[in-house]
């Protein structure tokens, strides 16, 4: 386990990540190769290939998307495989928008891998996923929140088990109406690629659902991996709009954080809606992060209070002595889908495994979890908590409002996807 000193010093103060390394070295055995079914050795690893960020001022969610997935993969390898085939990991920096569909390609290409899972940015993701087709490989996305990945940019190959912005927003907007009805004017800070965009516009058309008084400054959109919030934060103040929403994420938002406790933000604007409630982001900033503020996440440790999530954060704090992130769980969740899904289609044949996972009914830790086969997108609840002090050293979610997956999903008709 690394240092957890090093690991939140990383997050706040590296510099921007760096551009497709090699890949980083597997984690599991050749198994000895026997005979088996559909053309496949029954003893043969079935290879994922994990993208995230895993180096760079955002490396603390490679890092625990990798806790998750090892996590998953040695569960499934102890409990004898996958039709007597070990799951083998192979890990590797997603790199910029240039970058990653080399990064792919390698993995699919040179290292052979049954399945692709990961990425982190929307910017990247967005990028990839048209190329995915000519990859012929499932790409199982358990963080990258765009929209349009399930929407207009959907194909048959890529699939999301996580929550979505349209998901996260719809949550976003209910809270601000239900909560606030006398807010009117809202403002945002987000970053300046397809993720801030997209939560501003959904946020927007979401509230203007529930309260068509509502009314709009023109969004600040820092550059990615800013780390001087300060014309930023003036121009939210000088807005004079009561309300803001955050969407700048990892090591921005924490950088954003302390620098508005500085200028008395948090004093002057209430309320403020942060969409970055991740465990990187609340271990970062630790008690400079506010209190009574609302915050999403696309899975916190403490919902649902389920046996499966139970056991599942008990044995991830005893491998890796800290709550799960996310990412973490969606990177744990992403592996056993592929798992079941391999299971389920005898073999890992794209073809078959597609037909696996379409409509794929599973019980993670974030809850009961729908792959929807019109544009395989997770049907999964959404969660939001007001930020209170902890016993940790770091803000939690308490209480929280979970929304039902049913209610928050986007009907397929309104996505824009059309798989073919």
């Amino acid at each position: 386990m690394q240092n957890r000193r090093q690991f939140l010093t990383r997050l706040v103060l590296a510099g921007a990540a760096a551009s497709v390394p090699g890949l980083l070295a597997a984690c599991g055995e050749d198994q000895p190769a026997a005979g088996g079914a559909n053309g496949e050795a029954s003893g043969e690893p079935i290879r994922i290939g994990g993208m995230w960020l895993l180096s760079g001022a955002l490396s603390a969610y490679g890092d625990f998307a990798r806790e998750g997935a090892d996590l998953a993969v040695s569960q499934i390898n102890e409990a004898g495989g996958v039709a007597g085939r070990p799951i083998e990991m192979l890990y590797a920096h997603e790199g910029s928008a240039d970058d990653v569909v080399q990064v792919a390609r390698r993995l699919a290409f040179q290292e052979e891998v049954d399945f692709l899972m990961g990425i982190d940015s929307s910017g990247t993701a967005q990028a990839l996923a048209p190329n995915v087709p000519d990859l012929g490989k499932v790409l199982m996305l358990t963080h990258a929140a765009s929209g349009k990945l399930t929407g207009e940019l959907c194909n048959r190959f890529v699939f999301r088990c996580s929550v979505n912005i349209p998901q996260n927003t719809y949550a976003a907007a209910a809270i601000a109406a239900e909560e606030y009805p006398d807010i009117t004017q809202w403002a945002t800070v987000g970053p300046d690629y397809a993720f801030g965009y997209e939560v501003w516009e959904n946020f927007q058309a979401q509230l203007l659902e529930r309260n068509p008084d509502a009314t709009f400054t023109e969004p600040i959109y820092p550059p990615f991996g800013n780390e001087d919030f300060s014309s930023h934060i003036g121009q939210a103040l000088d807005s004079g709009a009561p309300g803001l929403l955050v969407s700048v994420w990892g090591a921005d938002l924490v950088n954003f954080v302390r620098q508005a406790a500085d200028f008395g933000l948090f004093e002057q604007v209430t309320p403020v809606f942060m969409l970055g409630a991740a465990m990187e982001v609340l271990e970062g900033a630790g008690d400079l992060m506010p209190t009574g503020f609302w915050a999403g996440t696309r899975y916190w440790w403490g919902v649902p209070e389920t046996d499966v999530n139970s056991s599942f954060v008990e044995a991830y704090r005893q491998a890796y002595d800290h709550p799960p992130s996310y990412n973490a769980q969606g990177a744990y969740t992403g592996v056993q889908m592929l798992a079941r899904a391999v299971e389920e289609a005898g073999g890992t044949k794209t073809d078959a495994v597609i037909e696996a996972l379409e409509g794929m009914e599973y019980e993670a830790p974030q809850g009961p979890t729908l792959i929807r086969p019109e544009d395989h997108q997770a049907v999964v609840d959404v969660t939001w908590g007001v930020l209170a002090e902890g016993d940790e050293g770091f803000r939690v979610l308490e209480p929280t409002r979970v929304f039902p997956g049913a209610e928050a999903i986007p009907d397929v008709s309104e996505t824009g996807c059309e798989l073919a």
